[in-house]
């Protein structure tokens, strides 16, 4: 009887995965010289499995590499060889590449073992007793391959969130024409409809041609960022342009943007037959690689949505269901009784005790979703190193409370925020060796990540002990970038806050870390849409530290239920200011007609809810109706209601999933009595009323600015 393994390949690949993480935790604690055997037994026993599990399944070329790792790091482990800087190097390399051949291996692709039996090869020279650096034969070989140039095909085809993650496509395109001689084609062919259409997405997608003479590898580099945001394929594809040499010092290239009606790579005239072919065969290879890619994201996809739960959280599950299977046994005898007193007595006790065991059952079906933030930290040590080396820093990385837990929807959405802040810190914030020795400090700077509950928050602090944020350097920037006037008198803090405004920067170049124009705002909306916010203090000199705080949950919120017409709608309650009843003389218009009441020497613009949402039957008069305050983008607007109801937990639906997507609702709820209740998205509601956030047009800095006129 045969077995059919390819069931098992789910777990295989899950186990692989985690134990690759779990050798690159240990590889980055490593020190040559002062390693335990503990530590290089953990890094083994990893290897190993993996070589056994691939072994096992029929993937060679993942069996095959590992076993000469294996072989290392046994020799390594008996004292048979010192280990070195080299070979963590060599390891951790090794890692990556590993981690490559499955995920190719999951997607049922064939995998690209150029770079395994490039890191084989040299991990069988130490073994063999040989340096496993080039040989000087070797490298007159590669400087010779060097100096011959090759023309690349580059597709470059984003996610739509790649603006959001602080990444401008522009400036690689700048990077890429330095290379070399560079033809560029965009496509526009995903544009959506103007209804549908979001200008902070990114719906273009690019075909490059490039001859260089460097290698792959520094082509590679430059999309390294944006690797996990968009679909890369590069390959050489023969001569493209007219000169077989390339000129290396020649870096006048500029991008040629095109937009074709049909996706059509222009390619100039006096291109041979045989480039021709070499570039309709490689445009034929893009497009199955393209399918490959979508089947492997949407295997990546489903292998993303398991979750592994301790057997405590399982078996308290149980208790709770056995719990409530008691009490619908005696709610059931009881409806088989008489009514009396003494029945509806034990009646009502029954559906005491039931609403206490729906709360337990709830509780411990959320405890499920509950992940240690250390899922989330364990990635930094890995790009702090690799960081600190492009930037020539002594960095330190401290984490501390790791064992904190959250939704691990959240966690997933936190990921990208918390890299840019770390490597903003990296950058920005922490100052080389030779600068931090020269004003007294460490030549070694420290990051730390902290998390740790508050109320019913998470809260997760990136410090650093760098030089802090340059406040005067800051206010010119803002000054000249039109956001401030020179006249306004601003507090350090609000100073500090100018760094969340659209497009603002203060770095002196762009660099592939940072310094895009484009981060700490979309940093601060993304937050926001977790129902957060984040906030920095900093003290010059001293160090920087930017706060998070995040709800536990996006399955339940925290709301203040209100009252519009004959409706009820849902403001969660994190972004609620305060509430009040309005005072008319206090109401004033500004601009096309705007309401705005004047609230503590601040100008409140006033919505209307059931004009935007067009309801009949509301209470129009100010002095007639409340006024709830609240807070988006750092800004504030009043939302005008008839009533004030209660203040409750609700469990969130999607309504995309069920519905479609309404502008200015983010969810929805089905309250105690049955009747569904939508949720008020803040920040998608100023878009709808056709307010904008700070800076982004006239109307709200004349709020300020202006002499209002009567209501």
């Amino acid at each position: 009887m045969s077995i059919d393994l390819s069931q098992f390949f789910d777990v295989f690949f899950e186990e692989s995965f985690e134990g690759l993480d779990a050798m690159e935790a240990e590889l980055l604690n490593l020190e040559p010289g002062k390693e335990d055997s503990e530590t290089i037994n953990t890094i083994f026993r990893a290897a190993h499995s993996i070589k056994g599990g691939s072994g096992t399944f029929g993937f060679v070329s993942v069996s095959d590499f590992t076993h000469v790792l294996e072989t290392l790091l046994d020799q390594i482990r008996d004292g048979q060889r010192v280990l070195t800087a080299e070979h963590v190097n060599l390891l951790l390399k090794s890692v990556d590449c590993v981690r490559g051949l499955l995920g190719a291996l999951q997607a049922e692709e064939e995998p690209d073992l150029s770079e395994s039996n490039e890191l084989k090869a040299r991990f069988e020279a130490i073994l063999g007793g040989e340096s496993s650096e080039p040989t000087g034969t070797e490298e007159n070989e590669v400087a010779s391959e060097a100096q011959q140039s090759t023309t690349y095909q580059i597709d470059f085809k984003p996610e739509p969130h790649l603006f959001k993650t602080g990444n401008e496509p522009l400036y690689m395109f700048s990077e890429l024409a330095e290379l070399g001689q560079l033809e560029v084609s965009a496509f526009h062919d995903g544009i959506p409809d103007f209804l549908e259409f979001d200008p902070e997405d990114c719906f273009l997608h690019w075909r490059f041609f490039l001859t260089t003479t460097k290698p792959e590898p520094c082509i590679s580099e430059i999309f390294e960022w944006v690797e996990d945001d968009a679909d890369i394929k590069i390959e050489a594809c023969g001569g493209l342009f007219e000169d077989d040499t390339l000129d290396a010092q020649d870096t006048s290239a500029e991008p040629i943007n095109k937009q074709p009606e049909q996706p059509v790579v222009e390619t100039p005239a006096n291109t041979s037959a045989q480039a021709e072919e070499n570039l309709a065969a490689v445009q034929k290879k893009v497009e199955s690689v393209k399918t490959s890619k979508a089947e492997s994201r949407k295997s990546n996809d489903s292998t993303a949505t398991s979750i592994r739960v301790g057997i405590d959280k399982v078996d308290s599950l149980i208790n709770m269901v056995g719990e409530l299977v008691i009490t619908q046994a005696m709610l059931s005898q009881i409806g088989d009784q008489e009514i009396t007193e003494s029945s509806i007595a034990a009646l009502q006790e029954g559906l005491t005790q039931l609403a206490h065991n729906t709360r337990d059952l709830q509780e411990n079906v959320m405890r499920i979703r509950m992940l240690p933030i250390s899922f989330v930290f364990s990635r930094f040590p890995r790009l702090v190193r690799d960081t600190s080396q492009k930037l020539n820093k002594q960095v330190e990385l401290k984490l501390v409370g790791e064992q904190t837990e959250l939704d691990k929807t959240v966690m997933e959405k936190l990921s990208d925020p918390m890299v840019h802040l770390v490597r903003n810190s990296l950058d920005h914030g922490l100052e080389t060796p030779e600068e931090r020795i020269a004003n007294g400090k460490d030549p070694v700077g420290t990051v730390t990540l902290n998390a740790f509950h508050q109320g019913g928050n998470i809260v997760i602090e990136i410090m650093d002990d760098g030089k802090g944020l340059d406040t005067e350097k800051i206010r010119s920037k803002a000054i000249a970038n039109g956001l401030i006037n020179e006249a306004d008198d601003l507090s350090v803090e609000e100073v500090n806050e100018l760094i969340f405004m659209p497009g603002f920067s203060t770095a002196d170049s762009v660099s592939d870390i940072s310094g895009r124009g484009v981060g700490m705002d979309v940093v601060r909306r993304n937050i926001q849409a977790l129902n957060g916010s984040v906030e920095v203090t900093s003290k010059q000199g001293v160090g920087s530290t930017f706060t998070i705080r995040l709800p536990l949950t996006l399955a339940i919120l925290d709301g203040q239920l209100v009252q519009v017409a004959t409706h009820t709608y849902i403001i969660p309650l994190i972004s609620i200011v305060e509430s009040l009843q309005i005072d008319i003389s206090k109401v004033s218009k500004v601009g096309k007609g705007l309401e705005v009441l004047r609230l503590r020497d601040e100008y409140i613009p006033i919505l209307r809810l059931y004009d935007i949402f067009s309801h009949q039957g509301a209470r129009e008069e100010l002095d007639k109706t409340l006024l709830v305050v609240v807070e988006s983008d750092n800004y504030k607007i009043g939302l005008l209601v008839d009533d004030l109801l209660a203040q409750q937990q609700v469990v969130i639906k999607s309504l995309e999933a069920n519905y479609q997507k309404v502008d200015g609702i983010s969810g929805a709820t089905i309250l105690g009595d049955g009747t569904v209740s939508l949720i008020i998205d803040i920040s998608g509601l100023i878009k709808l009323s056709g307010l904008r956030r700070p800076g982004s047009t006239e109307l709200l800095v004349d709020l300020k600015g202006e002499e209002a006129e009567p209501a």
